[in-house]
């Protein structure tokens, strides 16, 4: 049966860190891979860089399609793709996944929209399209929330989680003519690959752990080394949290060195009191790679502050992390959370903190109550957002408690003292250097993008709120609502 795996072109990536981390949609190249294996004939498009959807639908003619929404940003952009399939080919069986999709299902419940998958792709995808194939009622197949009569949505019987030893190696030869095109800070081409999923923290802005109920699967040491050598020299490990079972990854490090496997780039993501309580794990895995970076979440400079987001860690242990990696001869970047009700003492505190230990390499988002998370709970009654887009985590969902002028004029101000303000301590000549020549084009492009980060007028430009709470866009309702 013919298959169209579809990531569609998120409407909003003007602000934030979005151009520098253009990744591939490997999570469709792992259900890709499935298809292929059940013997489905699968087109695995990028529609940031693929032929237009119409030349697609009308080339392909498929019996289903499979759109990935990853971030609740996307949700409108993923029905508008669902609007334009329904049109082109109504017989079509059309099926949204995807991280967002499987954390808040709701707004994805729409017409256009036959089925929402609530578990690992991997496997409903597969049971789906068999029994479109067998013409066996799709009710049937666990883990979906199925479109019924009169357009009510009802939810089939709960999906087991799959043992990742038993998902094929993604089909990443879908990807191979866009390759030159996705990146990772400076380094082009870039791969990602998974070796582990969820997470067991239960920080209240992630639905990570909620989504997957505090649990973590992880990946065989022998499929993960016959994946990371399967990829090139650039490599951002798309696990949320990196190195939690000590033993674990050390078997991994022998092994990757026994095998002889190392890379030009390595990224991971891993908590900062991991990385404090264990350098000796840092010294095992710091000979993979030639460059090796850490992405922290910091989240916070106080304590109160990290409390406030149940992050389960302190202050003092977020720096012992840091003086940790460094010693060890690793790379440090991050990301804060810059809360909507801080004053202005809030900011100062930050300011201090960035630059008492350094930390230019850092990024800084809003705090925004996600679909899926226990913020979100907590914020219903708060969000006045008009469009999902503006979950981006650079955009106001409420009033701030300083004002919204005031409150972009410091967070611009704070996104000044990061290594990406062009007129602070790294200026264009520096960053251009990094790259190989042919890069260089795109490098500046990035960068003139990210310059828009630190000037307020774009921010209150975009800045849209409905008079009270309970906003919705035009299809699908505000969550504030619901």
């Amino acid at each position: 049966m013919r298959v169209l795996l579809i990531r569609p072109v998120p409407g909003n990536d003007r602000f934030g860190l979005g151009p520098f981390f253009r990744t591939e949609p490997l999570g469709l190249a792992y259900v890709a891979a499935a298809l292929e294996r059940a013997g489905h004939d699968v087109t695995l498009v990028d529609l940031r860089f693929g032929p237009p959807l119409e030349q697609l639908v009308r080339t392909v003619r498929p019996r289903l399609v499979g759109m990935a929404c990853m971030h609740a940003l996307e949700i409108d952009d993923v029905l508008e793709v669902a609007r334009r399939v329904k049109r082109l080919l109504p017989e079509a069986f059309t099926l949204v996944g995807g991280h967002s999709a499987s954390a808040y299902p709701f707004p994805l419940q729409e017409p256009e929209v036959d089925a929402i998958a609530l578990g690992d792709g991997e496997v409903t995808a597969v049971a789906v399209a068999g029994a479109l194939e067998h013409a066996r009622p799709i009710v049937g197949v666990p883990g979906l929330l199925v479109q019924a009569e009169r357009g009510q949505f009802v939810a089939t019987a709960p999906a087991s989680p799959v043992d990742l030893d038993d998902v094929d190696v993604p089909a990443r030869y879908h990807l191979d003519s866009h390759r030159s095109r996705y990146s990772c800070l400076t380094y082009r081409p870039a791969w990602l690959v998974e070796t582990a999923r969820g997470c067991p923290y239960r920080c209240s802005f992630c639905s990570v752990s909620m989504l997957h109920g505090r649990s973590y699967r992880e990946r065989s040491i022998d499929a993960v080394c016959r994946d990371l050598a399967a990829v090139g020299p650039h490599v951002f490990v798309a696990d949320d949290l990196f190195w939690h079972h000590p033993d674990r990854s050390f078997d991994l490090a022998r092994e990757l060195a026994r095998r002889g496997i190392r890379k030009r780039w390595l990224l991971v993501q891993t908590r900062s009191d991991t990385v404090a309580a264990r350098p000796d794990l840092l010294d095992a895995w710091r000979p993979l790679a030639e460059q090796f970076d850490l992405f922290l979440g910091f989240e916070a400079p106080t304590d109160a502050g990290l409390d406030n987001v149940l992050k389960d860690s302190t202050v003092s242990r977020t720096v012992d992390g840091i003086r940790a990696a460094r010693a060890a001869g690793y790379g440090v970047t991050g990301n804060f959370l810059v809360d909507p009700d801080w004053t202005e003492r809030d900011f100062e505190q930050l300011w201090a903190f960035v630059d008492e230990h350094a930390l230019y390499r850092a990024g800084y988002t809003i705090l925004t109550p996600l679909p899926g998370t226990a913020y979100f709970e907590q914020s219903r009654s708060r969000i006045r957002a008009a469009r999902w887009e503006q979950f981006d985590m650079h955009h106001l969902l409420w009033e701030p408690r300083v004002g919204v002028e005031r409150f972009f004029e410091l967070y611009c101000h704070t996104w000044r003292r990061s290594v990406l303000n062009l007129r602070g301590q790294k200026r264009w000549w520096a960053w251009a250097r990094e790259v190989r020549p042919l890069d260089v084009p795109v490098l500046m492009r990035v960068l003139l993008r990210t310059q828009e980060m630190m000037k307020p007028s774009r921010y209150l430009a975009d800045h849209h709120l409905v008079e009270t709470a309970g906003g919705c866009t035009a299809r699908a309702p505000c969550p504030a609502v619901q």
